[in-house]
């Protein structure tokens, strides 16, 4: 269960992904199946804030609600709760074994508690020039059509021109365009082919995740918590960025596809460091609640949006893009697109919060209600915008095969 309940309860999209129609659902599927509704039993896990409490997080209490809405209606039902593992400040893992029928609740993360702590290491200018330098780099076809669409002056021609000058791309392009997902009768054995089925719109939905996947993915022990957390984090960003912008017509949707993809490309450089001191750091993020960039400061030196913005100005990123990643946890400090930065924060945001068990970090709110402003929102409609992007969301994700939203 995603959400508490549907914004319209006559008509909801795909009722399954909601508590308050999904968990009816499922009884009726289980009964219908053979058990007896006598003996179910209950086990419920979720509905963590993951950080301390605040205004904002009563809005974005979205788990919260949904626990509240699973436990009214298994009361309704008689069907007693056996373990249950809800609020709180962690993230869980519910495991069935279907072998016992036995099941186990863990805090994501929590073994590395017990862990010898790190102590902190600030990094040297010379160290982060090194670890920079060490990069697996963006390739260089993704760069260029990077720039086209930054331009705004690239057309379908120059866009295949550039594919093809590089195999491994092409290759993965072809690949998926005849993978399952588009559902494609006829096989596409080109990328002039590919350009005409697809359009130039759906290749740079393709490209850019192809692209930058293997720069995201080479590290995966840090601020992780599964192998491409940073990459699927990243595309989950992207994908509700492109809808913000189009709901909210403050941005262009293809720029902020791009910036949601590329706006934590700093902690590519500092994963190694954070697998290093990981005990700690994950103690000060996930239980203590601190401040993500003032605990890398404290024990880096360093932030990432810092690195990224060295990265982004190494690889000639437009000034649109680079003071996106520079100021996406502070969007009101943006100088260039203000609007833009906050359509990134807003979507970075909502990733953290239902995008669950990718990555370390948790969004602050501080600058929630102040981006809804300059977007022409109110709080009062985040849920209903919640709803829109989730939805959106899980659609082309699915479509696309990039990433899955099973661990949200």
């Amino acid at each position: 269960m995603l959400l508490p309940e549907p914004t319209n309860m006559d008509d909801p999209w795909k009722p399954e992904i909601y508590a308050a129609t999904g968990l009816p659902l499922f009884i009726e599927a289980v009964c219908n199946a053979g058990a007896s509704k006598e003996r179910l039993e209950a086990c419920v896990a979720g509905g963590s804030l993951v950080a301390p409490l605040t205004r904002r997080d009563l809005v974005l209490d979205i788990g919260g609600r949904t626990a509240d809405v699973v436990e009214t209606i298994l009361s309704r039902e008689r069907i007693p709760i056996v373990r249950s593992e809800i609020g709180g400040y962690f993230s869980c893992d519910l495991v069935l074994d279907l072998q016992t029928w036995e099941t186990n609740i863990d805090p994501i993360g929590y073994p590395t508690l017990n862990l010898v702590e790190a102590s902190s290491a600030v990094l040297s200018p010379a160290q982060l020039n090194k670890a920079i330098e060490n990069l697996l780099p963006i390739p260089q076809v993704a760069l260029k059509i990077l720039r086209m669409i930054q331009d705004d002056t690239y057309n379908i021609d120059d866009l295949a021109n550039e594919i093809k000058l590089d195999q491994v791309i092409s290759a993965k392009i072809l690949r998926l365009c005849n993978s399952a997902f588009f559902g494609k009768r006829t096989r596409i054995s080109s990328i002039d082919r590919a350009m005409i089925e697809l359009g130039d719109k759906e290749i740079i939905q393709l490209i850019l995740p192809t692209s930058v996947e293997d720069f995201l993915s080479q590290n995966s022990n840090g601020y992780s918590f599964c192998k491409g957390g940073l990459f699927k984090h990243a595309v989950g960003t992207a994908l509700i960025s492109r809808r913000l912008a189009a709901i909210t017509r403050k941005a262009s949707p293809d720029l902020a596809y791009t910036a949601g993809l590329l706006h934590d490309i700093g902690k590519v450089v500092l994963d190694q460091y954070v697998c290093l001191s990981y005990p700690l750091f994950y103690r000060r993020i996930q239980v203590d609640g601190d401040e993500l960039l003032s605990v890398e400061r404290e024990l880096f030196g360093v932030d990432h949006t810092n690195v990224g913005d060295r990265l982004a100005e190494r690889w000639s990123f437009s000034e649109t893009l680079s003071d996106t990643i520079l100021y996406h946890h502070v969007p009101e400090r943006a100088t260039v697109d203000s609007a833009l930065v906050h359509i990134v924060y807003l979507a970075d945001l909502i990733a953290s919060r239902f995008m669950t068990g990718f990555e370390l970090e948790r969004m602050n709110t501080s600058s929630l209600e102040l981006g809804l402003q300059m977007l022409g929102l109110s709080m009062g409609q985040l849920p209903s915008v919640i709803a829109s992007v989730w939805s959106s969301t899980i659609s082309e994700a699915s479509r696309t095969g990039f990433i899955s939203l099973s661990q949200g």
